[in-house]
């Protein structure tokens, strides 16, 4: 049985523990809210950016001869992957990478055999896991997160798109945690490059939509779509951050919860001590009495 000192220390680190993890999930709470509220904004406009898109270039021949559009027989491979930049939000980086891990092994294994699977990781966690696999890492923008904003996500998109363009790769694809609500995050594959076509879900709904153009269809259509790329890569990375946000603050939730049982615990278990240690000398005093009776 532990010593009455070992106990009270036992229960004083949790104890200390336990605060710090409540206040990481104050402040997981705090910045997700602004995360939630960005996404919210942008999931419309991503979505209506994607639409218009599909409908104008449905009949345009410029957009087949996009460069953005052009598929080739698959030799060089980019992965972004969009992790966190700090740990303590449970399984969030782990899912990702394992999720990247095993489209490699089931889409790319030829490729990776080859070393012509990249990855362009977007948070440090990212960064770290493939190095440690040995992988070939892009770090360009590691940091994102650090100064997380539209110019610096259009940065990174900009340099995929050209690399594409180039011939540098043959296909990218971005894997990431989509938020669905606090507790649950859905990892997501999307092939960035080449665009895929959408289908239009109704031929009838589809001839109903009447736009003008100004300028011509063809210059919206060459602005529209690197937009759209652009616009596709920050609403992954927006994702993320809100899904990394709420995985923290379910994670500490859960570390309080956790702390809190263990607390009880050390408590009963200091109070057996205590109790034991009290019994033993009443045994001992008394002891010490018939012993001095007895002479």
């Amino acid at each position: 049985m532990p010593s009455l000192k070992e106990v009270r220390s036992r229960i004083a680190s949790v104890n200390s523990t336990q605060q710090i993890t409540k206040a990481m999930k104050m402040v997981a709470a705090a910045k997700l809210r602004r995360a939630q509220d960005g996404i919210i904004q942008m999931r419309p406009y991503a979505q209506k950016l994607s639409e218009m898109l599909g409908t104008v270039s449905a009949g345009a021949e410029l957009a087949g001869e996009s460069p953005y559009k052009q598929a080739r027989a698959v030799e060089r491979v980019l992965l972004i992957v969009v992790t966190s930049d700090r740990g303590l939000c449970g399984a969030f980086n782990t899912n990702v990478v394992k999720a990247a891990n095993a489209l490699i092994a089931e889409k790319y294994a030829a490729q990776n055999r080859r070393g012509n699977v990249e990855i362009l990781p977007i948070g440090k966690k990212g960064a770290e896991a493939f190095l440690r696999r040995g992988y070939k890492v892009n770090s360009s923008y590691v940091d994102t997160f650090s100064s997380l904003s539209f110019a610096t996500v259009r940065a990174a998109a900009e340099e995929v798109m050209n690399a594409f363009s180039a011939g540098q790769y043959d296909v990218v694809e971005i894997i990431y945690n989509e938020f669905k609500n606090i507790a649950t995050q859905i990892i997501r594959t999307e092939q960035f490059l080449p665009i895929v076509s959408t289908t239009v879900q109704s031929n009838k709904k589809a001839s109903a939509v009447n736009y003008i153009f100004e300028p011509s269809e063809e210059e919206i259509i060459t602005e529209l779509i690197p937009k759209t790329l652009k616009i596709q890569l920050y609403k992954a990375v927006l994702e993320s951050n809100a899904s990394e946000h709420g995985a923290r603050m379910t994670a500490m939730d859960k570390a309080t919860e956790n702390a809190g049982e263990l607390l009880k615990e050390l408590r009963l278990v200091y109070n057996r001590t205590r109790q034991a240690a009290i019994t033993k000398e009443i045994l001992e005093i008394v002891g010490g009495a018939e012993a001095l009776s007895a002479n």
